[in-house]
């Protein structure tokens, strides 16, 4: 069986209201070259029962049901599971994407692909037997947030930039995680660093760039809306806890000097909190 392109992967936890949104958005993409890795801490809610009735979730569409694995066993957290998604993915590129989220349209996954076969020597769309290192590292775009409906809120304030570097972040999160699609080769190097509780997927992103820098392979720019992202509430607590985590491992990238020179604001941010 060849692997697929895409590998899918939603890490949930009692997330019974939100997934079949999830679902719904995977099941309705065009393209189908994608598997879907559901890997959950043992919920107790009734996600597990959405998941094994799969048209109530994925809306009856399709045989989307038939590509996804479901994984449920009890984990250490968020990037506990992701770190999971990543050891039991078989696709060139992994996505995260959480219950709640979903794809920015229906042809999100097609137009990715297409960018992907126009940046490779895959223009006919035939990639089996490429070595990993003909793709691009990783493949990025911008991000919509949306209210607990799935309706528009706005753009994300921070845009991505024309042209990603590992340094890019220094300007803070310009990519957001889920519109951030990684080779898995690359990310089967660069595990969720669990010492981090609120900001593991910051310095992972980082990381995963330093990474593809050192073998030379490009980050490149779909210049597409990717992903419609969950804007949930957060507590002040954990915006603040979040933010110092955040300037500790830009420390550790950049330097202190140099991250609190750059980002006064963060201070500001944080008195108004």
């Amino acid at each position: 069986m060849n692997r697929p392109l895409f590998s899918i992967i939603t890490c949930t936890f009692n997330a019974e209201l939100t997934l079949a949104r999830t679902l719904g958005s995977v099941a309705s993409q065009s393209f189908t070259d994608y598997e879907h890795v559901i890997i959950d801490g043992a919920s107790k809610d009734g996600t597990l029962a959405l998941l094994s009735h799969p048209a109530d979730g994925y809306q009856q569409c399709g045989d989307a049901a038939s590509h996804t694995r479901v994984f449920s066993e009890p984990d250490k957290g968020l990037y506990d599971a992701m770190n999971k998604g990543i050891a039991r993915a078989r696709g060139r590129y992994l996505i995260f994407l959480n219950a709640g989220d979903k794809f920015h349209s229906a042809d999100t996954l097609s137009e990715v692909a297409t960018h992907i076969y126009n940046n490779t020597c895959a223009n006919d769309g035939r990639t089996d037997g490429m070595p990993d290192d003909r793709f691009p590292a990783v493949v990025y775009g911008e991000t919509d947030l949306v209210d607990d409906e799935g309706r528009f809120i706005r753009h994300r304030r921070l845009q991505t930039p024309e042209s990603l570097t590992w340094r890019s972040f220094l300007n803070g999160m310009v990519v957001c995680h889920q519109s951030f699609y990684v080779r898995r080769d690359i990310a089967l190097l660069e595990s969720y660093n669990l010492q981090y509780r609120f900001s593991a997927d910051f310095d992972w992103c980082i990381r995963c760039m330093r990474r593809a820098q050192k073998m030379g392979a490009a980050l490149s720019n779909t210049h597409l809306i990717l992903t419609d992202y969950l804007s949930e509430g957060i507590t002040t607590a954990n915006r603040r806890k979040s933010l110092f985590e955040r300037l500790r491992i830009m420390a550790g990238h950049y330097g202190w000097l140099r991250t609190v020179i750059q980002h006064c604001w963060f201070v500001l941010r944080l008195a108004k909190a």
